[in-house]
């Protein structure tokens, strides 16, 4: 259920701090985006690639590690009551509580092995932008060993001091959009009821329904 784009979008993270030098930043972040905003990307890529670049770390602790970044550089509950979208009032509390944890499970479990074969993408900041009044749009480029580049934008939402990646756009595809289309067709296909799509989710997890 999860794209392809939601791990190239979070791929990128491995590659913030790989190339030589410090990220490229356009004039339109010095004068108008957070500037926190930035540095709390360059830094969260730098957890990442010192977690990742390290092919020595058991493959149970590099999951650990994994968990960890992903809570640390995402707003996770956030970003799962969005995708659930006008379900989430539909469903009991003991759902939502199900849901989330299984949505969490659903992106470990996708995407941690991949996390764990970083292969040598490098990133750069080209820009940002103010979105909002607590949001900044961190304007990248991924550079890959072989084909073109990818953009990816990051919509970062500062809450008091602490930052969290709320959306990612890969090449103008919104990955909270998307996911949140793919969800509800799920829900809509069993007949309007969430539990359609926690059964959905325990199947994609390997839990027993």
């Amino acid at each position: 259920m999860l794209t392809r784009r939601l791990f190239v979008a979070c791929a990128a993270l491995l590659a913030v701090s790989s190339g030589v030098g410090h990220p490229l930043v356009s004039s339109a972040f010095a004068q108008s985006a957070d500037p926190g905003a930035s540095v709390f990307m360059q830094k969260l890529g730098n957890d990442a690639i010192g977690t990742f670049s390290n092919k020595s770390t058991p493959k149970e602790q590099a999951l650990q590690h994994f968990r960890a970044l992903l809570h640390k550089g995402f707003d996770v509950p956030y970003i799962g009551r969005w995708v659930l979208g006008r379900y989430w009032n539909q469903a009991s509390e003991a759902q939502q509580a199900e849901y989330q944890k299984l949505f969490e499970q659903l992106i470990v479990g996708t995407y941690a092995e991949r996390f764990i074969e970083y292969s040598g993408e490098t990133f750069k900041i080209v820009g940002a932008l103010p979105e909002g009044e607590t949001d900044t749009m961190v304007t990248t480029q991924i550079i890959r060993p072989s084909g073109p580049p990818v953009n990816v934008n990051w919509r970062i939402r500062k809450k008091d001091a602490d930052y969290k990646i709320i959306d990612v756009v890969v090449e103008n595809v919104s990955m909270g959009v998307t996911q949140r289309q793919e969800f509800s067709s799920v829900v809509q296909q069993n007949g309007g009821k969430v539990d359609g799509l926690i059964q959905a989710l325990r199947q994609k997890v390997g839990k027993a329904g």
